[in-house]
């Protein structure tokens, strides 16, 4: 498996491509020469704020140092590394991805971009303004964090445990989150424009502020969740509303499938050019929904 060793050649590597020392590298890095040198014998390793800095001075993607297949330029052939250093490369490359290790940390303002191989459990870090297009947190847990001001765009979040978490003015346009559990958390001013919800489950969450609009909400459960400020559009297929508080919350231009609503005071939610079949119809008839703003579609 990846160890501190072999992390350490693979710094080695990319550093000898670029002709500089261990010396230039660390006063790129603002650290000594003897960190640099730890870290190439394996002997500890640096943080992920220092390795993408690192990835940025040596030209290699941060992936470089995690993934199995080595994503720089350097070759075991490069005349720049040393013989007995070529055939450890190549060893390391076929070797199983390092997982980092996010927790109990403050980042600011880092470019997470692209990022993979999450740890299982992501939890007690403070992060702001920081950058994670395309990144993919599939079936990390994630808890107790505080989100604030991300751009999550395109990132894939399939299968996590979101717990006791705050996301704030996040953008979450087109992410995946299928069959995601959201559980006890507060979200407020995101924007998950065209993002899939299939299998979402809210459940005990706080949502302020946001934007739905052309989401996918395919069998999508919002339980004992309060919703306030809220905007959905387009069709909202098989999902359930059991049990929420709803204020300011409008459906604009939706089309409502099979939807559930049990237990619910809908006499709040605004309702503007949509769509529902019987069933759902009658569900909202039943929790007391203005039904002005609602074309009944017979099927």
């Amino acid at each position: 498996m990846i160890t501190p060793k072999s992390i350490g050649l693979k710094i080695t590597a990319a550093r000898k491509s670029k002709n500089f020392s261990q010396a230039t590298l660390a006063q790129e890095l603002a650290i000594s020469a003897q960190a640099v040198g730890k870290w190439e014998r394996g002997e500890s390793l640096p943080d992920i704020i220092l390795l993408n800095r690192m990835a940025e001075l040596l030209e290699v993607d941060l992936n470089y140092f995690s993934n199995q297949a080595s994503t720089m330029s350097v070759h075991p052939n490069n005349p720049q590394l040393d013989e007995q250093e070529a055939p450890a490369l190549e060893v390391i490359d076929k070797k199983k991805k390092h997982n980092w290790n996010m927790s109990e940390s403050n980042w600011v303002n880092v470019d997470f971009s692209g990022i993979k191989n999450i740890q299982e459990s992501f939890h007690s870090a403070n992060v702001k303004k920081c950058q994670f297009t395309g990144a993919d947190f599939s079936a990390v847990h994630m808890k107790s964090n505080n989100f604030d001001q991300c751009d999550f765009l395109n990132a894939k979040m399939l299968n996590m445990s979101i717990v006791k978490s705050n996301i704030a003015q996040c953008a979450l346009k087109g992410v995946n989150l299928k069959e995601t559990e959201i559980l006890r958390s507060f979200i407020s001013s995101c924007d998950f424009a065209k993002a899939d919800l299939t299998k979402v489950l809210f459940n005990y969450a706080g949502l302020d502020k946001l934007n739905f609009e052309q989401a996918v909400l395919n069998r999508t459960a919002f339980v004992n969740t309060r919703l306030s400020n809220v905007q959905f559009s387009g069709t909202i297929d098989r999902c359930s509303f059991e049990k929420c508080s709803f204020s300011k919350v409008t459906f604009h231009n939706a089309k409502f499938i099979q939807t559930f609503f049990k237990y619910n005071e809908l006499k709040r939610v605004k309702f503007i050019d949509c769509e529902a079949d019987h069933l759902t119809y009658e569900l909202l008839k039943h929790g007391k929904a203005d039904l002005s703003g609602i074309k009944l579609v017979r099927t």
